[in-house]
């Protein structure tokens, strides 16, 4: 029997690389004919160290083959109590940040629930404040604070409690989201009543690769703890260095008082997610939030050992900031040459946007790449933007080849 034929009709990566792959180390994955494919995809930014990665794989073979623990809901292991020491020890404590870390359901959205319900629960207000082209995840409380329609139309029921501003540089910056909140909690006539939290991306990555300026992060915190509205950040995609810091936030120099990781933080692909918050905000009652899976030893194994391979220094972070500039300047030069078909190019660190005029060039440009042996998806509200996330650990030729792919598929779906 044809496998596929048993899978649902929602799938969707599958529909767009239309192969059967069998192995990945490290930038590539393999079919199973052999072909060999570069990836500017990685796991939509759950593999920022690669495939397989040989370091993080040994840890957890050991682990394995000493028979650790692999499941046990919230019970105290040595995996996780090594992971929180690594985790409070290279990523907490150097940052002088003091949050709780809670172990939700093991994906992103699982960690966007547990961050609103404790929102609403510590201020005992419903309404959050969430943004235009914003993507937060498939349960409905992070559908009801995503954007995109096509995402929302499969709810099946209304998706409320939520008031809609507009995000940085939305309608080409003419609107100021941030002084249009304000005013409305200004004006006791405006309906908005006080909202319980703020949840943002510093960098829209489904919403189509959209960095919010520095400067409006910290208007958007400011404006927060002057109202006593809680500031939720989703750093799902864009954290564990993709924009080089390991949290996107601290080149804005803001604090939030929530946090969402998942993606990337166990550095290995398993499933794996946080949500951090103020050690004041932690009013939790024992079990009143939790999940069966949130107790994944395994993706602690790994992600202890990434944050002691990659996390011991700024080494990852600065080689990330200098490629960023390397993909600013190629993909300026592309939009230069394409300026008919190419809109904008934008970005931060290792996550980069081409945004076309038509999605369908977009299209064409991601299907030309993987017929050429690269993996790029497209995101975008009309999936007009060709969005590139490679591996933080690929190579310095890779990246260039991955880039010349790109040139190349861009030039062949324009000239057609």
């Amino acid at each position: 029997m044809n496998a596929s034929r048993l899978e649902s009709e929602v799938r969707s990566y599958s529909r767009n690389w239309p192969v059967v792959f069998d192995q990945a180390r490290g930038s590539r994955l393999t079919d199973r004919d052999g072909r060999v494919y570069l990836d500017f995809f990685a796991g939509a930014s759950a593999l920022n160290y690669g495939h397989n990665h040989p370091v993080l794989k040994r840890a957890l073979l050991d682990y394995l083959e000493r028979d650790g623990i692999t499941h046990s809901l919230d019970m105290l292991t040595v995996a996780k109590e090594d992971f929180l020491r690594e985790f409070g020890a290279r990523v907490l404590g150097p940052r002088g940040l003091d949050y709780r870390v809670q172990f939700p359901g093991p994906t992103g959205t699982n960690s966007v629930e547990a961050a609103l319900k404790l929102a609403r629960k510590v201020t005992g207000r419903h309404t959050v404040v969430a943004f235009t082209g914003a993507f937060h995840g498939m349960s409905l409380g992070s559908l009801a604070v995503t954007g995109n329609a096509s995402k929302r139309g499969g709810a099946g029921v209304p998706l409320g409690h939520t008031w809609r501003l507009p995000y940085d540089g939305f309608a080409g910056g003419e609107v100021s989201g941030l002084k249009l909140l304000d005013s409305m909690l200004d004006d006791r006539s405006s309906g908005m009543e006080l909202p319980a939290a703020v949840i943002v991306e510093t960098v829209q990555g489904e919403g189509g690769v959209n960095p919010a300026g520095h400067t409006w992060l910290a208007d958007l915190a400011e404006l927060c703890e002057r109202r006593g509205i809680l500031l939720v950040v989703d750093d799902i995609q864009m954290g564990c260095g993709r924009t080089g810091p390991f949290f996107s936030f601290e080149a804005a120099g803001i604090t939030p008082d929530i946090v969402c990781l998942s993606k990337s933080l166990s550095g290995y692909g398993l499933p794996m997610a946080l949500t951090l918050f103020r050690t004041e905000l932690d009013v939790w009652r024992p079990g009143e939030h939790n999940g069966t899976f949130r107790g994944n030893n395994p993706a602690f194994v790994t992600a202890a050992a990434a944050l002691r391979e990659f996390w011991a220094d700024s080494a990852l972070e600065k080689q990330t900031e200098v490629r960023g500039a390397l993909f600013e300047e190629r993909l300026g030069d592309l939009a230069q040459r394409y300026p008919a078909q190419v809109s904008a190019r934008r970005g931060r660190g290792l996550a980069w946007g081409l945004a076309f005029r038509e999605a369908e060039v977009a299209r064409g440009v991601a299907d030309a790449a993987f017929a050429r042996g690269l993996l790029v998806e497209t995101s975008g509200s009309d999936d007009e933007v060709v969005k590139l996330l490679p591996p933080l650990t690929a190579t310095d030729e890779e990246l260039s080849e991955g880039l010349g792919i790109l040139g190349e598929s861009v030039a062949a779906t324009v000239d057609a």
